[in-house]
């Protein structure tokens, strides 16, 4: 169902390097595909389009991918509503409803003219292994393994593994596990 699409990505990939209209178009128009259907076209397509995609990752309904670029690791849940720019998903992650990943912090520049310009430097960031990102947060660096970011959080610096971040920005709250204690 999904090769027509996955064909015009190709084509546009090979006549035009590093364009990706067809390829924003069509992860717009599979983004609405609802139900269990929808869950499989989005998989099949993003296995065959994306740099990786793992076999057992669910894309939810309105949930889409702005760049050919990522990654995505076995057991990923993207949840509804969700935009993923250049990002490596890690094994086992959660990304919740209208979470937002972009793709660093470099999308606009300001001219000389004293205008803002789109001009995007895009830089990959990555989301470690088993990471909860809250609904609504919006995550422009590095996420460390078996990290928490609290719903609406705002992550414009690299984040330890193993924390508890919130707020805008975000900031640590604990660690995931308490520490041991120690023994005297």
């Amino acid at each position: 169902m999904v090769l027509p699409c996955v064909v015009t990505c190709w084509l546009e990939n090979r006549l035009r390097p590093g364009a990706e209209i067809v390829f924003m178009f069509w992860t717009q128009v599979l983004a609405l595909s609802p139900g269990f259907p929808g869950i499989f076209f989005r998989r099949a397509f993003y296995r065959l389009t994306l740099e990786h995609c793992g076999i057992n990752c669910t894309v939810g309904f309105g949930a889409f991918f702005s760049h050919r670029t990522a990654r995505v690791e076995d057991d990923v849940y993207v949840g509804p509503y969700a935009v993923v720019g250049s990002a490596n998903l890690g094994a086992g992650c959660l990304i919740g409803t209208r979470v937002s990943l972009l793709s660093g912090l470099g999308h606009h520049q300001l001219g000389d003219d004293g205008k803002w310009h789109l001009d995007p430097v895009i830089s990959r960031i990555t989301i470690g292994a088993n990471v909860w990102v809250g609904e609504a947060a919006l995550v422009m660096a590095d996420v460390g393994e078996g990290t928490l970011v609290a719903a609406g959080a705002v992550v414009s610096s690299p984040v330890a593994a193993g924390v508890v971040v919130a707020g805008n920005p975000a900031r640590f709250v604990r660690h995931v596990r308490p520490a041991p204690a120690a023994s005297a």
